[in-house]
């Protein structure tokens, strides 16, 4: 069985990690989405918030299924007998970063990366972005999916200064 891990904080999920998750699902036998568990930083929504959201706007793909993790991702991935990772792509600035992490997922323990170009609709799409936007009470709809924009004003839009 071809099976990869798309990780991140998914903080919270958007169009553009569903475009990933998608086009992995095409790709791979079953994709395992990582939901990262850092307990250095504190998110605006739970891990199992994040969770939830990400299993409700994923449960149209058969093959992909939600769980967290926390410690290393090769670790993750050993236990999920999963030997790919996927990673979107969204400029050329990502990928310094991300080389360095698969060459070093490949070396501590035989992980390929796959990286994946982020199609050009969500090449600037950021979750940090998303939450500025949402926080101030800008129209994210294009860019989460409904559930997600409902969740983010519910969170943030008291905060909104009136007057």
């Amino acid at each position: 069985m071809r099976r990869a891990v798309c990780p991140g904080s998914f903080d919270p999920v958007t169009n553009g990690h569903l475009d990933i998750i998608g086009r992995s699902s095409r790709l791979f036998d079953e994709v395992i989405v990582g939901v990262l568990v850092n307990q250095s930083k504190s998110g605006l929504f739970t891990v199992e918030e994040r969770i939830d959201m990400l299993r409700e706007v994923t449960a149209s793909y058969d093959n992909v299924r939600v769980e967290s993790f926390r410690g290393l991702l090769v670790d993750f991935c050993r236990a999920q007998q999963a030997s790919v990772l996927v990673k979107g792509l969204r400029a050329v600035s990502d990928f310094d970063y991300e080389l360095q992490m698969a060459q070093m997922n490949i070396g501590l323990a035989g992980v390929e990366t796959l990286f994946m170009p982020t199609n050009p609709l969500y090449s600037f799409l950021s979750s940090s972005l998303v939450k500025d936007v949402a926080k101030w009470g800008g129209d994210i709809s294009a860019h989460v999916p409904d559930v997600v924009r409902q969740a983010l004003q519910t969170r943030l839009t008291p905060n909104l200064p009136r007057g």
